[in-house]
């Protein structure tokens, strides 16, 4: 009976964990406030997300119910078929980039704490919070972990692919490179963004994201 009743609760707290992962539909997703006057244009779809920067930048969003914070990896597909030159992701006001995907984390204290807030701005800014950006663009190599140039502390990006086009999959650990990026665990996952940024170049970025699967 003891056997049963831990095989029962394994189980459980199994389907609980997978309750979490599963695919991202971008249908619901919203345009950050400040991007209504850039030129950068989003297709949503529930299956994938298209964009287009024409020498400029904007942020499109989702933020995700208490269901999701516990996720820790996360999976896409996505492809480049106009891009910005190579630059330095480090640089402030130099650092476009084709494509790039943020994992927004805070302690799960302080996600209960304002949970409910809708605005991606006042998150991002929050002391506690941090953020893992996965960048296709830059002169640098796969696999490198720069500091944001607007994040600070807060912020880390992580080098998928440099500036180029094509198409990749992606499977990436999030536990693994928070901890290699902060040096600590993971708290919650709260929001995920995808920005694209052409306006340093005044070049056209143009690419799309797909098939988005956390787990």
């Amino acid at each position: 009976m003891r056997l049963l009743t831990i095989t029962t609760l394994f189980a459980a707290v199994l389907c609980v964990q997978a309750a979490t992962a599963g695919p991202v539909g971008f249908g619901d997703w919203r345009q950050h406030w400040f991007a209504r006057f850039a030129d950068v244009d989003f297709t949503y779809s529930n299956k994938a997300l298209s964009v287009q920067a024409n020498g400029a930048v904007s942020i499109t969003y989702k933020l995700l119910d208490q269901r999701d914070w516990n996720v820790r990896s996360a999976q896409w597909r996505w492809s480049v078929d106009k891009t910005v030159p190579a630059t330095d992701l480090r640089q402030k006001g130099g650092d476009d980039r084709n494509l790039a995907l943020y994992f927004a984390f805070l302690p799960e204290a302080e996600a209960q704490r304002v949970k409910g807030t809708r605005n991606l701005r006042r998150l991002l800014k929050n002391p506690e919070g941090r953020v893992l950006v996965y960048v296709w663009g830059g002169d640098h190599g796969r696999g490198a972990v720069l500091p944001s140039p607007y994040l600070g502390a807060r912020g880390k990006t992580v080098v998928l692919r440099p500036s180029g086009t094509g198409g990749h999959a992606e499977n990436v650990d999030l536990a693994a490179d928070f901890r290699r990026a902060f040096g600590t665990e993971p708290g919650a996952l709260v929001a995920l963004a995808v920005s694209s940024d052409s306006d340093d170049t005044d070049t056209i970025a143009r690419g799309q994201i797909s098939d988005l699967v956390l787990k």
